[in-house]
């Protein structure tokens, strides 16, 4: 059964097809259903071909952070690959009271579909919540709001799964040495993002009784955070096998650290997925072996979904007529054995 070219916004939002009483009828009564197509296989897609004009109204965080940044630049890059999309990019801002007031502008425009990383998910859950009562369909990229009525979508990063994609690398590299020893070098610890990863990590690290944590140390996300914290495990810890590192940025001042100490007797996991971090990972010149993906490439599916939202299309490869409520992506881990395939996705 075909959508109806007419879906209205209100079936957009809470994600029910509208189809005709006459096709429902049919579906329903005809005994030649067994000769037909499969509905799902006449079920609008959104594909690269140019269709309805949808404006996307995009409000994300200041771009403060290399995949902060890297967030913006996808979304740009693939707004600019359908000629029927146009992209109103707001500013940015880490201040809640000013991204809730870009957002609102956003609103008064009359977007017809919104792309919201929020600085704060719970902060900024009425907003949400404004423009899908507003008939505006929301993307809630990445982090959360806290509360689904406020959003129709949200997509992003798995940090649990980070954390337990990084320990497992480091369990197999360390499965058969004795007394093993592994360090952390975590985010910011107020935030649940940092909790989650810790836990997959050490949720991992259960599945190698040989292996221990001996310490861990948060830092901020900065290289300077990254090279202070580092040098203050490294002090405290004599000897270690392996260290997980939440963070590529700050990670970068991890190795320097690690360099200024002459240290090379263990091995380094990195997060994110920064260029910088893959270029070590394929030079292999020091102890960073792997990095644990969160990709920012997220924005630009968050453009895709938007733009299938707009247009009353579902997604390519899915049965569904709709785009699902909510979409986790995996976190890879890039190693020199697939360092190349990763390579175009670091952000610098």
């Amino acid at each position: 059964m075909a959508r109806t070219p007419n879906t209205s916004r209100r079936a957009l939002l809470f994600g029910t097809a509208a189809v005709s009483a006459g096709a429902l009828l049919t579906a329903c009564t005809s005994n030649e259903t067994k000769d037909q197509e499969p509905a799902a296989d006449n079920a609008p897609v959104a594909d690269e071909k140019p269709g309805k004009a949808v404006t996307i109204g995009f409000a994300g965080p200041q771009a403060d952070h290399g995949w902060l940044n890297a967030i913006n630049d996808n979304a740009k890059s693939r707004a600019k690959k359908y000629s029927d999309v146009t992209l109103e990019i707001t500013e940015g801002s880490n201040d809640t009271a000013q991204q809730i007031g870009q957002i609102q502008t956003l609103i008064n425009k009359k977007v017809d579909v919104l792309v919201i990383l929020p600085a704060d998910g719970k902060a900024l859950t009425q907003v949400g919540l404004q423009a899908m009562r507003a008939g505006i369909p929301v993307v809630n990229l990445d982090r959360v709001f806290a509360s689904p009525q406020a959003y129709r979508c949200w997509i992003g990063g798995d940090n649990y799964g980070m954390g337990l994609n990084a320990g497992h690398y480091i369990g197999e590299q360390l499965k058969d040495k004795k007394n093993a020893k592994v360090v952390e070098l975590a985010g910011l610890d107020n935030l649940e993002l940092t909790q989650q990863r810790t836990k997959g990590f050490d949720d991992a690290l259960k599945n190698y009784p040989n292996i221990k944590k001996v310490a861990r140390q948060a830092a901020d996300f900065t290289v300077e955070s990254g090279q202070a914290k580092m040098a203050q495990l490294l002090q405290a810890q004599s000897n270690f096998d392996a260290l997980w590192n939440h963070d590529d940025d700050q990670g970068v001042g991890a190795l320097r650290a690690i360099d200024q100490a002459g240290r090379d007797d263990f091995l380094m996991v990195g997060g994110a997925g920064a260029k910088s971090a893959m270029d070590a990972i394929k030079a292999g010149n020091s102890v960073l072996k792997a990095t644990v993906l969160y990709p920012p490439t997220m924005a630009a599916s968050a453009i895709d979904l938007a733009r299938a939202l707009g247009q009353g299309k579902g997604v390519g490869g899915l049965a569904e007529f709709e785009i699902p409520s909510s979409l986790t992506l995996y976190s890879a881990v890039v190693t020199k054995d697939n360092v190349d395939q990763y390579l175009p996705t670091g952000f610098i």
